[in-house]
């Protein structure tokens, strides 16, 4: 296959020779396209006279230049079956433009997904405003067996993650607290820890490591499936039928998985002092005496708002899945980034608030 650039006037005419087809267009596919883009302020002709044979990838040739080009585009010599072939390729879609590769390109993924997240918040209020007259779309065994799921199959993670936390905790301020004969006080500072912070942020990273991403999957696969196309035909509104029931049973279960994760985290901690020689009643005094009502009552609301947002962010991800292979996984991906991302700000903006109503 052959190229030839000619002028022709004030256009410029690329003129193709010999086979257009995939043993003719790979050596010339570089030329041609840069040729043609060259061309960009100048009409352009693609004559294609001298072409004996052609198939999809010469025709793929085409479609390329002509794009490369991005002006007016002229054929001669041309049959009609290339033109045909032509005509057909220019209604296909685009690929997806590519990602951002720079270091910046996490923030603009972050800032495209705000106006899909504050669109979920307001279909979720409008499905709980809706609840009284959709009650029967409301299953309760849905919303139980996802309780078992998110609670009950959770609880031994949590007993071990916060019996560990509780024992790393307590080893480490041994060591400084014991160069000023304090070492009573680590359980007035494990336990504090455990309860207005630790608890509710490790009982959160746990639900959306194992339930945010497996909500996102299965939402995920319904949506590649189109079963909530499905839904919406029926008449059945996705946001009460799949969402609700899962943020319901994330409000049972997080004060549970919390309460669990921090008792074990004391557990470990107790371990570790009474190793020390300091009796179990002196470490319960201290806990049972710094440890206000207020503490347990601020974790366990912390804890539930993480799990309502942790849920969400994952039935948000399942819900906005692609189409592809590869799109049920970013989804799950996405849900536990985000929901773990959101907890830590949450607690953050937690912080902020408690500490300006001295609480």
């Amino acid at each position: 296959m052959g190229l030839t650039v000619e002028r022709r006037g004030a256009a410029r005419a690329l003129v193709l020779s010999g086979r257009l087809d995939a043993t003719g267009v790979g050596g010339l596919w570089s030329d041609v396209v840069r040729a043609a883009a060259a061309a960009r302020r100048r009409a352009l002709i693609l004559d294609l006279s001298g072409v004996s044979s052609w198939d999809a990838a010469g025709a793929a040739l085409l479609l390329a230049a002509e794009r490369a080009h991005g002006g007016s585009v002229a054929l001669e010599g041309a049959s009609a079956d290339v033109a045909e072939a032509l005509a057909r390729l220019r209604q296909a879609p685009r690929p997806p433009p590519a990602p951002h590769r720079d270091a910046l390109g996490w923030l603009y993924r972050g800032l495209a997904a705000i106006p899909g997240g504050i669109a979920f918040v307001g279909e979720a209020a409008v499905a709980v405003l809706r609840l009284p007259r959709r009650a029967r779309l409301f299953r309760v065994a849905d919303m139980l067996r996802h309780a078992d799921e998110a609670g009950v199959r959770g609880l031994p993670l949590a007993v071990l993650l916060g019996f560990l936390i509780g024992l790393i905790l307590a080893f480490q301020s041994l060591v400084p607290m014991r160069r000023f004969g304090a070492d009573i006080y680590v359980a007035n500072l494990v336990a504090i820890g455990l309860v207005r912070e630790l608890g509710p942020l490790l009982a959160a990273v746990i639900l959306a490591g194992r339930t945010g991403s497996a909500f996102a999957a299965e939402i995920g696969t319904m949506k590649v499936n189109q079963e909530i196309d499905a839904l919406v035909t029926l008449d059945l509104d996705p946001m009460t039928f799949l969402v609700l029931p899962r943020m319901a049973a994330s409000l049972l279960v997080m004060p549970a998985l919390t309460v669990v994760l921090e008792l074990a985290g004391l557990a470990g901690m107790a371990v570790v002092l009474m190793s020390s020689g300091i009796p179990l009643a002196a470490i319960s005094h201290q806990v049972t005496a710094w440890v206000a009502p207020a503490d347990a009552i601020g974790g366990l609301a912390k804890a539930m708002v993480f799990g309502l947002v942790v849920v969400g962010i994952g039935c948000a991800s399942g819900l906005s899945t692609g189409v592809g292979p590869r799109a049920v996984g970013q989804s799950a991906t996405a849900a536990v980034v985000g929901g773990i991302v959101a907890t830590i700000l949450l607690d953050g903006l937690f912080a902020v608030i408690f500490f300006r109503l001295g609480w």
